[in-house]
């Protein structure tokens, strides 16, 4: 059980590269969390807004959302929807692409979503923050409200060109604004295991960047994809599959 006063885990998913999966961690994850008991937030801070839509909430009916919160307009309570069954949503809108550049203009831009989860600290166990597809200011902010980064990768020859721009931008939020970030690992995605290829890619990235490479890697598999047409996750729509089975596992070693 928690500890009063402690703070929640809070996992910024992160890899400029679109496509390897980040959503569907996120999702994924966050349903495995909360069936064993964990109490969890998952945060949408990208202005596509797909982890919002596949967790069955339209962005076009969402009235308040992230990017208010952000620019103060907003209580980070108002705006919590709590999903039929697993994790509490901070849903996004297209309008968050506007709030990356009206942030810049102030002085702590990189700190906003921080200051901005603070009250709700108390209320769980786990926040897991869906980033971006780019290194740019909403990314920053979610490594600086993170304790730790989740690092999606998809194991092709080109997937891992970008985690060593990734790791620099890690590099200089623990400078600048966040000392205590932690990377927890490469998580495997889109992987298949009986070509050679996607083991020794996984190999050099290890080698190369001296990260922990996170088990068990993540299936390819065609029910993630049918998973969010239907507003649900994998855990739920195809409970069976080895996806499912990969991010209940995964969950459990986290904890």
């Amino acid at each position: 059980m928690r500890h009063n006063g402690r703070v929640p885990r809070t996992l910024a998913v992160a890899n400029q590269k679109g496509g390897v999966a980040k959503t569907t961690t996120v999702a994924s994850l966050g349903a495995a969390l909360t069936e064993l008991g964990q109490r969890v937030l998952l945060v949408d801070l990208d202005p596509q807004a797909c982890l919002t839509f596949s967790l069955g909430v339209d962005p076009e009916d969402v009235d308040i959302s992230l990017h208010h919160v952000l620019l103060g307009a907003a209580k980070v309570r108002d705006v919590v929807i709590a999903l039929d069954e697993g994790p509490d949503l901070v849903p996004a809108t297209i309008e968050l692409a506007t709030a990356e550049v009206r942030l810049s203009r102030d002085s702590s831009a990189e700190q906003a979503l921080r200051t901005a989860l603070r009250p709700l600290a108390s209320s769980y166990d786990w926040i897991l923050i869906d980033c971006p597809p780019t290194l740019g200011l909403l990314t920053v902010n979610g490594l600086s409200a993170a304790s730790e980064v989740l690092i999606p990768l998809q194991c092709e020859t080109l997937a891992h060109r970008g985690v060593g721009q990734l790791l620099d931008t890690i590099h200089d939020v623990r400078q600048l604004t966040n000392p205590g970030l932690e990377i927890l690992g490469v998580l495997p995605t889109l992987y298949d295991g009986r070509t050679t290829h996607a083991r020794t890619v996984l190999e050099t990235i290890a080698g190369t960047y001296e990260l922990t490479v996170l088990q068990p890697a993540i299936p390819k598999s065609i029910r993630f994809a049918e998973a969010p047409a239907i507003g649900r996750t994998i855990l739920t729509t195809a409970p069976a599959t080895p996806g499912a089975a990969a991010y209940r596992e995964l969950a459990k070693s986290l904890l």
